[in-house]
């Protein structure tokens, strides 16, 4: 572990974090559920931006960002991707 740097979990190499995996032990060891975090995190995002946007940027299928925000309460329901300017 680089106890040098700033990192809350450093990684092995500086300027890197933590691999998510090799995190995941220490989060267990500290109470932290993480995967309801993780899905928390996850649903909070989703109120904050359309559900295809996020899908591509955390790799999701649309369907199943759709379904997190309709379980959100999101109001991206309805949004309508592509160009809107023609």
């Amino acid at each position: 572990m680089n106890l040098s740097t700033t990192w809350l979990f450093p990684g092995r190499r500086p300027g890197q974090p933590m691999n998510p995996t090799t995190l995941l032990r220490p989060l267990r060891d500290l109470g932290v559920p993480a995967q309801r975090a993780r899905t928390s995190a996850i649903r909070h995002l989703v109120l904050q931006a359309p559900a295809p946007v996020l899908a591509k940027a955390l790799g999701y299928h649309d369907k199943t960002a759709t379904r997190l925000v309709t379980e959100a309460g999101g109001t991206w329901i309805r949004y309508a991707p592509g160009d809107h300017a023609r």
